[in-house]
């Protein structure tokens, strides 16, 4: 019971308590192989030498002092059980119960074990050199039960100091972009060691894609990297340079080298072979399924994905067969095979845990995931996603959060999302960076500001034609170019959407994806079509901002197919008095608004499209209303006086220039620069004096600012005329309303 002096302690007390007639009860907490079961143990024989009778049931029956162990509660009895033993009567009172968990419900007393010091896990394991007592330290965060196990694994004749061999070896306990921090920090010290270059160049790579979870490190992954795949390529030795090179796509997972990865994934598969590394060999070709996917080329991905399976078969691992069946599961579900993906899903979670997979729960949470979403419960994925966030900060989780939100209707929660997330996105990088920016955009297709989707269409459009890929393939979330054309509707670019929905379509039709199609086709406006896909499947019809309306869709043949020539029809938006308020109908989009004057002056501009209105007649309600005749901004003798000093200063800066004294030289020059600056501010075209009037400028100020604060209101109720009104409404002295890409074919007024 090395480290076991407080535990210890409170047992003693808890047992004298039970001598005394008092009964009691202590839950003792902690992870797998933290000691629980060596305290109950303990336990048990300090009860004997109290005289205490001892019991390991908690359906043994008696009456007097006595100790009952239950180890593993939830396991071996219930709460309930525990229930009946603390409180349960006369014939139990002097009960005295000492339960075990891992994780503590009950509000019995609490002992939460801690792992032990490196110093006590020396006196725990004496004879073992201090560095590999280092080395075990880390790798088990000091919990006795691993740390005995690894301590046992190390051969009799190894070398004093395992830290290198450890660090190269162990499994890591992190999971997916969780870090191992113990691990981390023993290839710390194993890189500060003098190493042959190939050893070193093992360990600083997997340093490297150890950090992968550290969103803080890109460019310490990135000096790692380089420095390891050099040493790598200078040691002539196929094995290391296949570590090398997967540790490095691990470690990079750049979003934009998807061919890169491909051609990578090759080099690695070729390298293992030579180097006769079966456990390379599949890294490579689980590398290619994911490129391959990545680019779009499913059928190709799946035969990868085959090969993976087969070799891990082959080489009997267990692992492998589990990590494949889950990326099935994802297949199906890209494919609309629900209930294959469901049952996929249920044998992933059974056999991981089966062979020991840690993390077998989350190779197939994504797939639930997704499928709660297509299936309109994504409400339910909102809390999740934002403890993941919680757990995993910088990895993006909060975007998908948001998304979830989004798509469960929570519209405005979500679009205060995207501001705020939305430097930290296009910072980003990683294996979740661009399924994030994709979830972001779809968001921002509900109305986020234009400078928003404008910033996230520049970041998807170098992946377009490829598909939205997270991670190692545990989700895939559509074509690019799907939320390429959210974001170009929402932009009120009606040509750059169609286009892009129509990418997206031959691309999902390609791939045999029928939920992504559904989706894609309700954007672009084809709902009947994707209504029926939908119901096919057995899928609410999707539901979101419009891409392009029912009456820009592409028309159809007879068949049904688009047609070969035809034109996209005119849509017509309407504005129009309501009582006392004002109608604005534009296809999906609808918004009441109150009367202001700024609606009176974006009547008039709608009603005269690519004519110039001056400010006064806009202010007028139309034309007649005489200005006053202008006066120039400088006049005749204030223009005189200004030329009569501009002589003087040259004179001056000349002498100043010819006596050397160059401050009073800098003096006369910023004075002659400030009224010439007045001078050209003052004077029209050609150099003609150039006049104003007050009251037009006044009416120029009101007008704008009263059009200004209707386009604000519009914003978030009607966000696609919202767009479309600031690119086409143009103010100054003269007011013209210059209809933009986007808009209606006319408005009726």
């Amino acid at each position: 019971m090395i480290g076991r002096r407080r535990e210890l302690a409170a047992v003693r007390r808890l047992l004298d308590g039970a001598v005394a007639g008092r009964g009691g009860c202590l839950i003792v907490v902690g992870p797998p192989g933290s000691g629980k079961t060596a305290l109950g143990d303990a336990a048990a024989e300090l009860a004997r030498q109290r005289g205490l009778p001892v019991d390991r049931t908690a359906t043994a029956d008696g009456a007097g002092p006595r100790l009952v162990i239950l180890d593993d509660l939830g396991q071996t009895a219930t709460e309930a059980d525990l229930d009946r033993l603390v409180r349960g009567g006369a014939a139990v009172l002097a009960t005295t119960v000492l339960a075990t968990t891992v994780e503590a419900r009950h509000p019995c007393q609490h002992l939460h074990l801690a792992p032990l010091t490196e110093a006590e896990l020396a006196a725990a394991l004496p004879g073992m050199p201090i560095g590999t007592v280092h080395a075990v330290w880390l790798l088990t965060a000091g919990w006795p039960g691993p740390a005995l196990d690894l301590a046992a694994a190390v051969p009799p004749g190894a070398a004093e100091d395992a830290v290198v061999e450890f660090a190269l070896t162990s499994p890591s306990r992190g999971q997916f972009l969780a870090l191992d921090t113990g691990l981390i920090r023993l290839l710390e010290d194993a890189a500060s060691r003098a190493l042959p270059p190939a050893t070193r160049a093992r360990v600083l790579a997997r340093l490297a894609g150890e950090m992968l979870g550290d969103p803080s490190a890109p460019a310490r992954r990135r000096e790692l990297v380089d420095e390891a795949v050099r040493l790598a390529r200078d040691s002539d030795d196929p094995g290391t340079l296949a570590e090398v090179l997967d540790g490095r796509l691990h470690a990079l997972w750049d979003p934009a080298a998807a061919d890169e990865r491909l051609s990578t994934a090759s080099q690695i598969i070729d390298l293992s072979r030579r180097a006769g590394d079966a456990v390379l060999e599949r890294r490579g070709l689980f590398w290619r399924f994911v490129a391959l996917a990545e680019l779009g080329d499913l059928d190709a991905a799946e035969a990868a994905l085959v090969a993976y399976a087969r070799a891990g078969e082959r080489d009997g691992d267990p692992e492998a067969a589990v990590i494949a069946l889950s990326r099935h599961a994802v297949l199906a579900l890209v494919r609309g095979r629900f209930a294959l993906a469901e049952a996929l899903a249920v044998e992933v979670t059974e056999t991981g845990r089966r062979v020991g997979l840690a993390d077998a729960y989350r190779l197939t949470a994504s797939v639930r995931g997704r499928l709660a979403l297509l299936r309109g419960d994504a409400a339910g994925e909102v809390e999740t996603l934002r403890a993941l966030a919680r757990r995993l900060p910088g990895h993006f989780f909060e975007v998908t959060a948001a998304r979830a939100l989004a798509e469960s209707g929570e519209v405005t929660e979500a679009l205060l999302e995207v501001d705020r997330l939305l430097p930290s996105v296009l910072a980003g990088a990683g294996p979740r960076w661009l399924g994030a920016v994709a979830d972001l955009a779809f968001v921002a297709s509900f109305g986020a500001a234009p400078t928003a989707a404008e910033a996230l269409y520049d970041a998807l459009l170098p992946y377009a034609g490829r598909l939205v890929v997270w991670g190692g393939a545990n989700t895939i979330a559509g074509p690019v170019d799907d939320y390429l054309g959210r974001l170009a509707a929402r932009l009120g670019r009606s040509d750059q959407a169609r286009a892009h929905f129509d990418r997206a379509v031959a691309q999902e039709e390609r791939l045999g994806a029928l939920p992504w199609l559904a989706a894609t086709l309700a954007a672009r406006g084809d709902r009947a079509q994707a209504a029926s896909i939908a119901e096919g499947l057995g899928l609410p019809v999707p539901a979101g901002p419009p891409g392009l309306s029912d009456e820009t869709a592409p028309p159809k043949a007879a068949d049904g197919s688009p047609a070969a020539d035809a034109e996209p029809s005119a849509d017509v938006w309407r504005l129009g008095r309501d009582g006392d308020d004002w109608i604005i109908d534009a296809g999906t989009e609808h918004a009441r608004l109150r009367d202001v004057r700024g609606l009176h002056f974006l009547r008039a501009l709608l009603a005269a499209p690519g004519q110039e209105i001056a400010a006064l007649d806009l202010a007028a309600g139309g034309a007649g209303l005489v200005a006053p005749a202008p006066e120039p901004v400088l006049d005749t003798a204030a223009r005189a006086a200004y030329r009569k000093r501009l002589d003087d200063l040259a004179r001056q800066m000349d002498v100043a220039d010819r006596t050397g004294d160059v401050e009073l030289a800098a003096t006369f020059a910023a004075e002659r620069s400030a009224l010439l600056a007045e001078l050209r501010r003052a004077a029209g075209l050609g150099g003609r004096t150039r006049s104003h009037s007050a009251e037009a400028e006044r009416a120029r100020v009101n007008a704008t600012r009263a059009l200004r604060a209707v386009l604000t209101r519009l914003e978030p109720v009607a966000p696609i005329v919202a767009a479309h009104l600031r690119a086409s409404v143009h103010t100054g002295s003269y007011f013209r309303y210059q209809p933009a890409a986007g808009g209606p074919a006319r408005w009726q007024l």
